[in-house]
């Protein structure tokens, strides 16, 4: 396939071309998954979630910007951004807001950005977003940073696919009080606030500490070299404070996961979670394709009646299937 053939030799165009049919799900899209595939497995992903207006989008732009511009003796990292947006309601089309704050990037050929609508159903763009981080890893892409719009559980769900996950807040947004609200505590291996110049910093990095120690002590970890306690690093991504340090520590919680073994969990969770959806995606659309609608039609009308529960129609609705 020549498309393929032109992302792998690093044709930009031919990328973006791709992307859009992966995401799709169309048949060309998902045989060129299926020979890009054998191509992946280098990159580092790197999710970025939390509360809306926390500046996740600035701090990502200023990673990409530290990762291509390193300290030291260190090589630069080609850099791919996926930025789960929120849709227009009307056109489904994604709000380019973060691209526009990221365009001083745009002329690094060693940088890719990638804007992903949710068109209103998140439930199927965490799959989409294990493709297309596929197809990026498969363009040699090293690190992949994956931004969700907020610290809902689909954008959990989204974030938790990566290698290291930051949770970002910031000072007097009350942004502590949602992220136990989400449980996304639990989740983070790095903790962001951001905007650390602003009033309660440190009530903010207190509370959070405090959240930190007594998820710690309910945590069932028999394995002490597996234990990781989420660090509380502050920012100020508008004037690139804390980036640098923020960067070192992802950094040790990489070496952290390859030395405790971790590293391939996760990937193996990644695959798992891939292969699951997709075995879930193609029995539906069978379920859908052998059990006529007014056969379903009929049984929810007697759901509807409360002749039936939806338990007992589901499971006639499924023997019926077992029977074609």
């Amino acid at each position: 396939m020549r498309l393929v053939e032109a992302v792998l030799n690093g044709d930009r165009l031919a990328l973006a071309r791709l992307l859009t049919q992966v995401e799709q799900g169309t048949p060309a899209g998902l045989k060129a998954l299926d020979m890009l595939f054998q191509h992946t497995g280098k990159a580092y992903l790197i999710g970025v979630t939390g509360s809306p207006g926390s500046g996740k989008s600035s701090l990502v732009n200023r990673l990409v910007y530290a990762l291509r511009h390193p300290i030291g003796d260190a090589s630069p990292k080609r850099v791919a951004v996926i930025a789960v947006d929120p849709s227009s309601p009307f056109s489904g089309g994604a709000l380019l807001g973060d691209r526009v704050r990221m365009r001083d990037l745009a002329g690094d050929a060693g940088v890719f950005i990638r804007s992903m609508a949710s068109r209103g159903n998140l439930g199927g763009l965490a799959r989409a977003t294990v493709s297309s981080a596929q197809v990026l890893d498969a363009a040699g892409f090293e690190v992949i940073l994956i931004e969700t719009v907020g610290a809902g559980q689909a954008e959990v769900d989204i974030a938790r696919l990566a290698d290291t996950i930051l949770v970002v807040g910031t000072p007097g947004m009350g942004d502590e009080i949602q992220a136990i609200k989400a449980g996304i505590l639990e989740i983070a291996d790095i903790l962001v606030i951001n905007k650390a110049d602003q009033p309660g910093v440190e009530e903010a990095e207190q509370f959070l500490r405090m959240m930190v120690e007594t998820a710690l002590t309910q945590k069932d970890t028999d394995d002490e070299g597996k234990r990781w306690s989420p660090p509380i690093v502050r920012t100020i991504a508008l004037r690139g404070e804390g980036v640098q340090n923020l960067l070192d520590v992802i950094q040790q919680h990489a070496a952290h996961l390859e030395n405790s073994g971790q590293s391939q969990e996760r990937v193996r969770h990644r695959l798992e979670y891939d292969l699951i959806n997709r075995v879930q995606e193609r029995l539906l659309a069978r379920w859908w394709g052998e059990v006529a609608e007014a056969a379903f039609r009929e049984m929810l009308e007697r759901i509807y009646r409360r002749e039936i529960s939806p338990c007992q129609a589901a499971e006639q609705l499924v023997e019926v299937t077992n029977q074609l």
